[in-house]
Formats: structure tokens, sequence, C-alpha cells
């Protein structure tokens, strides 16, 4: 049997997975890596736990499988920076996680400076911590000295490099697209934001379509060497590929870590809007412009994060698994409002300086209560994301498909088909990420003739169908944009 192997490198572990020809996943493996928080706001990883997560993850696959595959996809966290020594191979520090908010002062001196209309114009992005160039401005000017062996990658670059052996210094449109550095009509590095910065682009890795011949492994402890290297995309792209969100239109909401909703918007490149972003969602085979498509973005920064502080921090579950029944212990939340502006707030509001908020509390709060408001936290901010995309787009959107680790519930399913009005559909594979990795790869390398065919592979486990959005709810979601608005401009 031929395989796929897909590598999914994301916020809290690596997971490594073989795929089949019909898109099933036949061999799993999964580590968790460690978060390291050296002060507030501050949030980092180890580049070193990650390959070495990256490296035991292959291994056991492949030990266990039993055979080689024929090519490789890479999926990955986005904006996370890792900086290392070209000659060495070793990393210069610790990687800045696209949840850290270090650089939250100098975004506020750029909007000062009245750089963000060209960051919209030229990225499609916004001024703001999460994305790359301000985080690669500060290892700059704190960690490094910076020279000609100095490389700067997202996490896809990092892990094309160690596969290769350092012959290859690479990334995709995709992952380029969200560094804030990437200009995504004219497909390359911007020289006026790379001025901004400081950054040279021989500090930056070449850019590649996103299917297409990245190179071939080399010197690999369970890989053998030529294997070819034919897929990369950032993860919430990889997810809009792997659930077949292939026509204008389609959309897709992970919730994961963070939740992104992806809405493809074909060929065209819409105007910059407040709130949204654009990105690239893929390319193939070459980089014209015919060959790119575009999609509207809106990026929620916590979701799975949430349920981890639910978890962790303040002890009300023990697993994760036990939040929708906790949640369905109460009827309602009793007027309680979770807002999970743990590192500010994305879209549509973009404030890096709002704070989590828990409003609403009387004497009569419980467990239930806060686990059902968490649950409704994940609905509405999605639907805050997707009332802006059809103010933009000016049209309905048909339906969401989604997947991440929150969409198990298929009580926050029906909940986000009501506030919707659309039917909110999880596939039967919930690790669409990791295959959109591995479809990416496929197409290049042959192994599956066209998207049709990848179409094809999808199915559905669960349909959420909507149900009438009442008085009550939509006075709920007032309330909840008045809990929102409690928690901007926290930050002094």
């Amino acid at each position: 049997m031929e395989v796929i192997l897909s590598i999914d490198a994301g916020t809290t572990g690596v997971r490594s997975m073989l795929v089949d020809r019909q898109g099933s996943i036949v061999m799993s493996s999964y580590r968790e890596f460690s978060q390291y928080f050296p002060q507030a706001g501050y949030v980092e990883h180890d580049p070193m736990e990650i390959w070495v997560a990256i490296e035991e993850t292959i291994a056991e696959v492949i030990q266990r499988f039993g055979s080689q595959p024929v090519a490789i996809g890479i999926t990955n966290q986005r904006e996370t920076i890792v900086c290392w020594d070209k000659k060495s191979s070793l990393p210069q520090c610790n990687a800045l996680v696209w949840q850290d908010r270090r650089t939250s002062e100098r975004c506020t001196q750029l909007l000062e400076d009245g750089v963000l209309p060209l960051v919209r114009e030229s990225t499609g992005l916004v001024l703001d911590p999460y994305f790359s160039a301000t985080k690669i401005e500060w290892i700059i000017k704190n960690r490094i000295e910076l020279s000609e062996s100095i490389a700067f990658g997202t996490i896809d670059s990092w892990i094309l490099w160690k596969l290769t052996d350092g012959a290859v210094f690479a990334t995709d449109v995709t992952n380029a697209s969200r560094t804030m550095l990437f200009n995504i009509h004219d497909l390359c590095w911007d020289d006026n934001l790379l001025g901004i910065f400081g950054v040279s682009s021989s500090n930056l890795p070449e850019v590649f379509p996103s299917s297409g011949h990245f190179g071939t492994t080399k010197n690999q402890s369970l890989l053998n060497a030529g294997i070819p290297i034919t897929g990369v995309a950032g993860d919430q792209q990889a997810s809009l590929f792997g659930q077949t969100g292939f026509e204008e239109g389609d959309a897709k909401n992970t919730y994961g870590t963070g939740s992104f909703v992806l809405l493809n918007t074909g060929s065209s490149c819409p105007d910059p809007v407040d709130g949204l972003l654009n990105t690239i969602a893929w390319s193939f085979s070459s980089n014209e412009k015919n060959s790119v498509t575009y999609a509207l973005e809106g990026s929620i920064f916590s979701t799975g994060s949430t349920v981890q502080w639910l978890r962790d921090g303040l002890g009300i579950i023990k697993e994760a698994s036990e939040l929708e029944s906790l949640a369905l212990q109460c009827d309602s939340t009793g007027g309680v409002f979770l807002v999970p502006a743990f590192t500010g707030l994305g879209s549509p509001w973009w404030d890096s300086s709002a704070r989590g908020t828990l409003i609403g509390i009387t004497r009569g709060t419980g467990r239930s209560e806060i686990a059902r408001a968490a649950i409704e936290s994940m609905v509405f901010q999605t639907r805050d994301v997707v009332e802006s995309m059809r103010r933009v787009t000016g049209r309905p959107i048909k339906s969401l498909k989604v997947d991440g680790g929150a969409s198990v519930m298929n009580t926050m399913l029906q909940l986000q088909a009501k506030h919707l009005q659309v039917n909110v559909s999880r596939p039967v594979s919930h690790e669409t990420t990791a295959l959109g990795a591995a479809y990416l790869a496929g197409l290049a390398h042959g192994f599956w003739k066209s998207m049709e065919e990848i179409a094809s592979l999808w199915s559905v486990e669960f349909t959420a169908h909507p149900t009438d959005l009442t008085d009550k709810d939509e006075f709920t979601y007032q309330q909840w944009l008045l809990a929102v608005s409690r928690s901007l401009e926290w930050v002094v």
C-alpha cells in the first residue's frame, strides 16, 4: 500500500500520519511539547523539542507501518517564528509563538506612525503582535547579532531545513502570507516592509507554491533519502483544503487552540476591510497570479486554550472531554458571559489590549454555568466573524464545515447552527489539517489525479441544522457584544 506522510506541527503538539488513496489515516502518532511563558504576554517554544517530537512520531508510524511513504506534506502553526544559524543548524533562541504579545507596544507605535495602510494593502493583514514581522524585529534587537548566516522561518521552514539536512531553506505562499512581510498580490517579499522591520530577504526563505516540489529527505534516521516533499501549507489553509473547500464561497471553521474561519474568495483578493484578514489559501505548480486562490479569514485567539484554562487554571474540569456534559447540567448561563481575551482579541475586534472577562456572576453561578459560558463564547466569537464576512461579501455563507478538538461537541455545533442559520457539518475524518497537507503533497506527486477526486473522498459524520433564532437568543447575543465591549482596551 502506498501512503503519503503528513506532518502536522501544531501549537501544543506534533502529529505524524500516513494517508492512503482513499483519504483514510492508516497510522498516526502524537507528541506534545512544552509551552514556555517567561513572563506575562510571552509565549515560547523550543524548536529542538518540536523537531524531536517530529522525529519520534515519524519513527513510530514508519516502524508500525513497515514501509516508506511516497511523498511528504507539512502543515504547521503559522505566525510562530524560529531563528537559527544556517552554518550550525542550531536555534539561536526560543521560537516566538503566534500567541506571544511582547510586541504590542511596537505595533501601537507603528499604527501611530501610519504604517497600517501599507500593511493592509500589501499583506492583507493588520498591525498586531500575532503576526511574524514584529517578532523577527524583536529577536534582531534583543537576542541575536544579524548576519547572512541567520535564518528566520515559520515552523514549516524549520521542518524543511531539518528534513533536508540544511539543503532547503523555503516556505510556501500561505505561510509567507502570515509574516506581515509578504506581498500577497505580487507574491514576493515586500521591500518597504523589510526596511521597516530591519530584515533582509537573504535571511528569509525562498517562497514556493503550496503544492509542488520543495526538496527531498536527506540524512534522516528512519526516512529513506530522496523522498520528495511536495506539499506545504499553514494549518488553517490546509484545513480548508482538507475540508475540500475548493469553490468560491466555501467556508470552514477550525475549533482548535483558537478558532479560524476561512472563506474561499477564488482567484480575486478582496479589498482590505476592517476586522478581517486577506490571505492566500493555496497555490499550485507555478507562482503565476492565476494559480493563486485567496481567502477571507477571521482569526479568533482562544477556543481550546479556553478549555485548557478551565482545566488547568480554574480546575473546574479534569479533562477537556468533560466540558460538554458539565455545561448540560444547567439550562442557561444565568446571564454569565466569558470573553476569553487572554492574549487580546482577534477578529473582528483586533484589540491587543483587551483582556479576559467573566461577567454576570452571582452567588448562584457554579461550575456548569461557567462551562456553558465557555461553550457559548466559541459560538458567539464565530458569529462575530461570520457576520463580518456576510457584510463584506454581500451574500450569505451557504454552510460551514468544521473541525478541531471542540467540534466533537454536538451541543456546541447545534448552537452554532442556530446562531449562523446555516448547516454546520463535521466530517468523518476530524484530521482535516493533516489531510489537507497530504492532499497538496499527493496532487503534486500524482498520488491523486485531481481536486475532483479528492472532493469525492469527503464524507459527513454529523450535521447540525439551524433552529429558529428567537428574540431571547438575539438578546443573549447582544449581551455578549456588551460583555466584549467591557473587555476592550483594558491594558493601558
